[in-house]
């Protein structure tokens, strides 16, 4: 389980005073990132195997500018050729859900344009990191 902290920007809201909903991928980008890093990956593009195949969030609350969030990110699932990770986006402060998200994470090769079985070391290092339990927001 890895966690960050953002802090909402002005130009991050929108019109109706809240933080604008494309807002929340790129906090979730950041999210994945760090999870990416905590696996040892230096996130250099020419040895990169892993391509975004499904994301997702859903809003249960508005944020607001100059909000500190906390974005908790655990693997959930792992397949042959395939992950999923869940993101909980909380008020720092209250500890509100604001958001959930998830994310399918495909190994893929890009030179043969196609999805690859994810090697046998990959996956046991991801096994360390995945989380059974429900989380209070799942």
């Amino acid at each position: 389980m890895e966690t960050i902290t953002v802090t909402s920007r002005f130009c991050e809201t929108d019109a109706l005073g809240h933080i604008n909903n494309t807002t929340y991928f790129v906090y979730l980008e950041e999210a994945r990132i760090k999870f990416f890093q905590s696996l040892g990956f230096d996130m250099d593009v020419k040895d990169w195997r892993f391509i975004l195949a499904s994301t997702k969030c859903d809003f249960v609350s508005q944020g607001y500018f100059n909000q500190e969030l906390k974005i908790t990110t655990y693997l959930s699932k792992i397949g042959s050729k395939s992950f999923q990770l869940e993101h909980d986006i909380l008020c720092a402060n209250t500890h509100q859900l604001i958001a959930k998200g998830n994310a399918v994470i495909v190994y893929f090769d890009f030179l043969e344009q196609q999805s690859k079985m994810i090697p046998e070391l990959l996956k046991a290092q991801l096994n360390t990191h995945l989380h059974s339990e429900k989380t209070e927001y799942s």
